[in-house]
């Protein structure tokens, strides 16, 4: 269902505090909280007495402390109090999820914590950097986090979902590049001598025609990086109003995914009236992309069994992830298996 060797985004540095907050990744509970000294922490979000909700506890120094019958447990999830006895079960300890804090972002792993990198967490510096303006959202998308991910994919869904903001019809009568690195696919479109879309036009108050871009990179399975923008008609590209959507994708289960949305630009940087008028535009969006994705996961668990998309030359970069995606999901799930068999070979 999932791949679990890499990082996802848990939550916003912001959100993560001494009160313990729950987050669900990949049906996975976690509890995060930080520890005095403000080092974030995840342990899984169960006690190893009767499996009553860690974050419904409270945090004690550097631990966290059941809210049932007070089995508290230090940063590196093992048990260091039982009040009702002075001896601690050697089974008494819980998970302990690494962790890497970067430009906002806590991201979590979720796999066999001795494959965890941190050079492995994407780059997403534009989120902090100055020279940057950014407007942040986080929203639960009731559908699977595949949808999303052929979503941002295919961006022809902006000439009929997002008219008021960013689509025109030009979109879809544009093709589109692939290329994949390894396990990064790259989705580019030139729209050369277009009209710039009114998210363009009402923030910067311009006209006229300009070449317009989108390159979506699917670090798969985690993160989109929209590299957008517009730029004078065939000039090159870093001359441009530029934008840096960045949307960490992170699966809760089967049904549902957390959506955590950041988008930076180079232009009107302190012009703070643009920045809340983008913070509603881009609410709309989002809101528009959930409606259309919970509607289509209702479609998709209605669908007759057997019965798959139809996909034109638009997916090409959804063909590709979604056959990244399922090779990294089998290469997980064949490495668990080869213990057990041969275990079950020498017997």
């Amino acid at each position: 269902m999932y791949v679990l060797n890499t990082w996802y985004v848990a939550a916003w540095s912001t959100e993560v505090t001494r009160k313990p907050e729950r987050r669900v990744i990949c049906e996975q509970p976690l509890v995060l909280f930080r520890t005095q000294d403000g080092t974030p922490v995840a342990l899984a979000d169960r006690c190893a007495h009767r499996a009553f909700p860690l974050s419904a506890g409270r945090t004690v120094g550097d631990s966290i402390e059941c809210g049932y019958h007070g089995f508290t447990y230090g940063s590196d999830g093992m048990c260091t109090k039982v009040p009702a006895q002075t001896t601690i079960p050697e089974r008494a300890k819980v998970r302990k999820y690494p962790l890497v804090e970067k430009d906002g972002w806590i991201w979590a792993w979720m796999g066999d914590p001795e494959l965890a990198d941190p050079a492995d967490v994407p780059d997403t510096h534009w989120m902090t950097d100055p020279e940057w303006a950014t407007v942040t959202h986080s929203v639960h998308f009731a559908c699977r986090a595949d949808l999303i991910h052929d979503n941002l994919l295919d961006l022809t869904h902006e000439s009929f979902l997002h008219q008021s903001t960013v689509g025109d019809d030009y979109i879809y009568e544009h093709g589109i590049t692939v290329e994949v690195e390894g396990s990064v696919v790259s989705v580019d479109r030139l729209m050369p001598s277009v009209p710039a879309p009114p998210l363009y036009a009402d923030t910067m108050g311009i006209s006229g025609n300009y070449d317009r871009f989108h390159c979506t990179e699917f670090f798969v399975p985690n993160l989109h990086v929209l590299h957008s923008g517009i730029t004078g008609e065939g000039r090159p590209r870093a001359e441009g109003y530029l934008i840096k959507v960045l949307n960490g994708i992170t699966p809760i289960d089967a049904n549902n995914a957390w959506y955590y949305y950041a988008f930076s630009r180079n232009f009107a940087v302190d012009d703070a009236q643009a920045t809340a008028d983008l913070e509603v535009g881009l609410a709309t969006v989002l809101r528009e992309d959930a409606e259309a994705l919970e509607a289509q996961e209702i479609g998709m668990q209605e669908r007759p069994a057997g019965e798959f998309d139809v996909l034109i030359a638009q997916d090409g970069g959804v063909a590709k992830a979604r056959r990244i995606l399922a090779n990294l999901i089998k290469r997980e799930q064949a490495a668990a298996q080869k213990p057990a068999a041969v275990a079950g070979t020498r017997a």
